[in-house]
This record gives structure tokens, C-alpha cells and sequence, in this order.
């Protein structure tokens, strides 16, 4: 998967279409990603020993093909490509301007 925790994505599809959030945790082998403060639904929750009951909020994990990745330097909704440097190192890069998406190396 090529979205990875702390980048900022827009949403393509579903209730919250345009909308944009940081990546807070990402599940490659399900190919899903949890969105801050996007996708969320209502749980009613009833009330045990200790705990009060009512209905709170969470959020629910996005298919990442739903998702587009915004560029840190261009500002567009881009996808990501790969490069790989002359010690063997590989960098996430943006298609559409072909910048560094993030400095760190990935595996």
C-alpha cells in the first residue's frame, strides 16, 4: 500500500466525498485506512457496571483505493510512484510534479 500514517488525503467516493483528514493508522494487509474525523458512524453503547450507555461516535477505516493523496509541495490530489536512488535507497514520489512525498526511506 502507498499511503502510509500522517499524509493528507482527499476522499473520492461515498458520504464524504471532497472531504479532506490525515491518515491515523493504516491496514495494508485489508487494504484499509482510518481517517481523523472522517467516516464516522453512531454506536449505541449500553450501560454496564462503571460505564454509562448512550450513543458515541467513531470513526470506521476507508478502502484506499477511495482515497487520493494531496502533495505536500504541488497541493494536488496526485498518485504515488516510486524512485530509487543510487545507494539502493526508494522514495515515495508525487506523479503529477515528481517531488519527494516524505524524506524518509521506505522498505
Amino acid at each position: 500500500m502507498k499511503l502510509i500514517k500522517g499524509d493528507k488525503v482527499k476522499v473520492l467516493i461515498g458520504k464524504d466525498k471532497d472531504r479532506e483528514g490525515e491518515i491515523v493508522r493504516s491496514f495494508p494487509k485489508v487494504g484499509k485506512i482510518l481517517v481523523k474525523g472522517l467516516n464516522i458512524f453512531k454506536k449505541h453503547i449500553k450501560a454496564s457496571q462503571g460505564q454509562k450507555g448512550g450513543i458515541i461516535e467513531k470513526e470506521r477505516p476507508l478502502l484506499a483505493s477511495k482515497v487520493a493523496l494531496i502533495c505536500p509541495s504541488c497541493k494536488k490530489t496526485t498518485r504515488v510512484g516510486y524512485q530509487i536512488d543510487k545507494q539502493g535507497n526508494k522514495y515515495r514520489i508525487c506523479k503529477k510534479c515528481q517531488s519527494l512525498i516524505n524524506q524518509k526511506e521506505t522498505k
